[in-house]
């Protein structure tokens, strides 16, 4: 007989006297397969849990005596009344936050704020908000929330918001884009929890007023960093207030804002002027006043960006640039401004002493001028980048590097420079590391031969999309440099062939890091050979849209001392299944292989390699 089995229970064992006991086997149990009904209406028999008898009041007694978070996490699965039951309880008022308060010897790891949570499109709700105020608690707390929310009916609204602000006082760090729904009341909600707040990044959230913003003004003193982006509500009051009542302010961003005028930055700046060292300002209604505030009060600013200020002229930038209170300011970036002419340009240069970073783009009242008189009296300028500026030409170009200490030259689709041969003279520039000229249909043959008498130092060559250049063009500028160039970007290049290929490893194959020849027709697997031959520290190579073959990718893979880390044959027609065992010999050391567009390799090769190279990354 199979131990522990109560046989007696088959059956029921009755007393008829005190002496007499009568066993009798159990009824068999009625079978029921359709529901009992009386008259019209139909009873469905439900055993409902005893605690949902309680009412709302009770249950919320009774959560807020959960000993920790993992216990209330698991009452929220339960059901989505306990989960806004939950949700409703401020972390403060649960029984075991007043027990940690009481002992001051005593360290809760629930309101650190480490974790992160991101909730991008669809998933961006409240019921996932309010799962994420329950869930982070007794996890380490919730320090950094991202929410990219989308347009649609089920996005987030001041609901899940308030939900977040009463379970994660230890919040730091809010970043709402896209939110319509999300408006005062859930910021304010914010700004009376989360004390601790040091980020707030709000882009295209309509709803939100300068009530919100001057909510978390008024109760987040620790606030560090702001970043407003096309908020059509929010003002000049705002701002003041963040002025006002967040003195450990040190980075603001404002953009596309319409109604921020002068009054909001002017307040901002003038009350922040201590710890202040990021402005960004684009998009907004704001005048000369605005800068000369900026020239005068901007002691600490480090970082400094200005675009698509239309109200702003010349005078605003010379006046900025003249107050002479930019002594600290470092990186400067100037967009799409009439205002910015030769004056203006160098009395900023003049004003910033210790300005290292400059970056021009969109300024088209520039000319050679005033460009060569900003480098003289910018003297600590160490990177200058010039994007669309139509009127500077070859000549502004050359007179920079023979006039200051430059380590970094970009400059990108500037239509006035054409190829001028100089027989002029020239001082070197041998500080120049780095030179980008890029999309400058006008840059030829005659400024690459320049360029590579004025700067025998570079390092870092891009020449990106400039079709016009040869062969013969480039190789004077790869012979001129003597410390052995490293990242090289040929990309667009059409004309160039194998010979520039060559003559770039046998120069420099003992330091090349770095080699784009992405659209190079007229490249062959006589250059990969050459690479496999003598490159010793490549560990990127783009050879897209080239006239490589399976040929040269074996090539590749026989070199003992390549330690490939990105590849591309994007667009290579003619590389083929046949590559197989070499794509695998060289993906013992990839991380990045790029087989997109490459029709002649089938679907299973690629499955193929997916399962070899489990560690690489595979676009195909």
């Amino acid at each position: 007989m199979p131990a522990l089995v109560n046989y007696v229970d088959l059956g029921r064992l009755c007393s008829i006297s005190s002496q007499v006991d009568v066993f009798y086997p159990p009824r068999k149990r009625a079978r029921i397969t359709a529901p009992f009904v009386v008259g019209e209406t139909l009873f469905e028999q439900s055993k409902q849990a005893s605690i949902d008898v309680l009412p709302d009041e009770c249950l919320f007694e009774i959560f807020k005596r959960l000993p920790g978070g993992r216990e209330r996490s698991s009452c929220a699965c339960v059901s989505k009344h306990w989960l806004m039951l939950l949700i409703s309880i401020r972390k403060g008022e649960y029984e075991s936050s007043k027990a940690v308060k009481e002992n001051t010897d005593s360290v809760s790891d629930e309101d650190d704020g480490y974790l992160t949570r991101c909730l991008e499109g669809k998933k961006a709700t409240d019921m996932r908000l309010a799962a994420v105020a329950v869930g982070t608690t007794g996890h380490g707390g919730l320090g950094k929330l991202s929410i990219r929310g989308s347009s649609s009916s089920s996005g987030v609204t001041n609901f899940g918001l308030s939900a977040i602000a009463r379970g994660c006082p230890s919040l730091k760090a809010l970043s709402l884009w896209n939110v319509p729904r999300v408006g005062d009341e859930g910021l304010s909600e914010i700004a009376k929890e989360c004390h601790l707040l040091e980020k707030l990044d709000l882009c295209q959230c309509p709803s939100v007023s300068n009530k919100g913003l001057i909510a978390i003004a008024e109760n987040c003193p620790n606030l560090t960093s702001l970043s407003i982006e096309s908020c059509p509500k929010i003002g000049n009051e705002g701002l003041q207030a963040i002025g006002k009542l967040c003195p450990k302010l040190q980075a603001v961003s404002v953009k596309d804002c319409l109604l921020v005028g002068d009054h909001g930055v002017s307040s901002l700046l003038s009350s922040t002027s201590s710890l202040l060292s990021k402005v960004k300002f684009q998009g907004l209604n704001i005048t000369d006043f605005s800068l000369a505030v900026i020239g005068h009060y901007g002691k600490s600013v480090t970082n400094l960006m200005l675009s698509g200020l239309e109200n702003v002229s010349e005078k605003g930038f010379w006046v900025m640039g003249n107050a002479q209170g930019l002594q600290k300011l470092v990186s400067l970036t100037i967009t799409s401004f009439r205002g910015v002419t030769d004056v203006s340009l160098e009395a900023m240069g003049k004003g910033c002493a210790n300005l290292k970073q400059m970056c021009l783009r969109r300024c088209c009242f520039i000319s050679d001028d005033g460009l060569v008189a900003f480098a003289k009296s910018a003297g600590s300028l160490e990177s200058l980048q010039l994007e669309e500026c139509n009127r500077i030409t070859q000549s502004g170009t050359i007179g920079v590097l023979s006039n200051c200490s430059l380590k970094s030259l970009t400059v990108v689709k500037c239509m006035g420079i054409k190829d001028i041969s100089s027989e002029v003279p020239l001082s070197c520039c041998n500080s120049l590391k780095s030179l980008s000229v890029r999309n400058c249909p006008g840059f030829g043959t005659a400024g690459l031969a320049v360029v590579g008498r004025l700067c025998p130092q570079l390092q870092h060559v891009d020449l990106s999309g400039l079709c016009g250049i040869t062969d013969a063009g480039l190789l004077p500028l790869l012979e001129s440099c003597e410390a052995g160039l490293v990242k090289v970007n040929l990309s667009g290049c059409l004309n160039l062939t194998d010979e520039v290929v060559l003559a770039l490893t046998r120069l420099h194959g003992g330091t090349l890091e770095l080699l784009n020849l992405d659209g190079c027709r007229r490249i062959t697997d006589a250059s990969l050979m050459a690479i496999a031959e003598s490159c010793v520290f490549l560990s990127d190579l783009d050879v897209s849209r080239s006239a490589v073959t399976d040929s040269g990718v074996a090539a590749l893979s026989r070199a003992e001392q390549l330690n490939l880390q990105v590849l591309s044959f994007s667009g290579c027609s003619r590389v083929s299944n046949k590559s197989l065992p070499s794509l695998k010999k060289l993906g013992k050391t990839l991380l990045g292989l790029n087989l997109q567009h490459c029709n002649s390799i089938s679907s299973r090769t690629f499955e193929l390699l997916v399962e070899t190279l489990w560690k690489c990354d595979i676009l195909f």
